[in-house]
């Protein structure tokens, strides 16, 4: 069962927006939970680009080199987690 006070707090819920309109029909975001491995259910290398940079246009943030992996865009929760530490620098 997942924890939703988590996925509910902090830019987790800005986070599944930007998702939602980054994969349109690709994924269905609103079935994707806090720890739903991204590429399992279809990002790919451009899409998460995408996604990056989308991230980076709401929050007003710039990802650094070396978040620029697979495993910072692997999940809603490491997404959140990443821009939090970000947004708090």
């Amino acid at each position: 069962m997942e924890d939703t006070a988590v996925t509910t707090s902090g830019p987790t819920e800005r986070v599944r927006k930007v998702l939602s309109s980054v994969l349109g029909g690709s994924v269905d975001a609103s079935a994707v939970g806090p720890d739903t491995d991204l590429w399992e259910s279809g990002l790919d290398s451009l899409l998460s680009v995408s996604l990056m940079v989308a991230l980076e246009d709401e929050f007003d943030v710039e990802f650094p080199d070396e978040m620029l992996t697979r495993e910072t865009f692997s999940s809603v929760r490491r997404i959140s987690d990443g821009i939090a530490t970000l947004v708090a620098e």
